[in-house]
């Protein structure tokens, strides 16, 4: 079988369905109902990923993440319905890795599962000092960056940024998380000084900053870093 998923689910129909599409993509699939359920199981079945939604019938979902995070890194895409954006930011504020809308298609889910999974192989293994994603390279022993072949000049902000944008690749990052992890608490509220950086960023590492590849904005939510080769979804 393949990476281990578990479902954190209440709504039999939604189990049956989504474990079925990733049970015939080779995925070794296991459910739980409630969220004591699931916090009972994860140490036992170790997942590779996490299905949560965050509508459960007894911890609430955003619990569920903040008492994970307390011990694991295991990637945890969370399921919200629509008109819960509040609760998106939330839940990703607190660790949780992605997030999909209800309702969403196998292929979407497939693919947020891979950018997962990829994310959980960079995470175990960050030993790695040079970070390369097509014709972009970043040398964080050295702090040298160069994109297309030519060495690109990042101001101190601008390179913390990149950093932590890459650190989470295929993750998404709030607002308020890479406002208070590169400018400091104080800041959490700026999103104009962030969305002036971002954009600095990608006229220097986009080849079209007005149609960016890698620099990703999750519209009311904040930003991923998508691996212009293979992360896209």
């Amino acid at each position: 079988m393949g990476a281990k998923i578990l479902i954190v689910e209440d709504e039999r129909q939604m189990r049956r369905a989504v474990g079925a599409g990733l049970r015939a993509n080779g995925f070794d699939v296991s459910f739980a109902a409630t969220g004591e359920e699931a916090l009972n199981a994860i140490p036992l079945t170790r997942p590779d990923v996490i299905l949560l939604d965050l509508m459960l019938p007894d911890i609430d979902g955003l619990e569920v993440v903040r008492q994970l995070r307390e011990w694991s890194v295991v990637p945890i895409i969370v399921v919200s319905a629509r008109g819960k954006e509040r609760a998106k930011v939330s839940a990703l504020d607190l660790g949780a890795d992605d997030y999909l809308t209800k309702p969403f298609g196998m292929d979407e889910l497939l693919a947020r599962i891979r950018v997962a999974l990829r994310h959980l192989s960079r995470t175990l293994d960050s030993s790695e000092p040079v970070f390369r994603d097509g014709d972009l390279v970043v040398d964080f022993s050295r702090r040298l960056v160069s994109f297309a072949g030519a060495d690109v000049h990042l101001t101190p902000t601008e390179y913390d940024l990149l950093r932590e944008l890459i650190a989470n690749a295929g993750k998404v990052m709030t607002h308020r998380m890479l406002l208070s992890r590169v400018w400091g608490p104080a800041s959490a509220e700026d999103t104009r000084y962030l969305r002036t950086y971002v954009n600095q960023l990608r006229k220097k590492l986009e080849s079209d900053p007005s149609h960016p590849v890698r620099i990703i904005n999750e519209p009311g939510i904040g930003y991923r870093y998508r691996r212009a080769d293979t992360d896209a979804v």
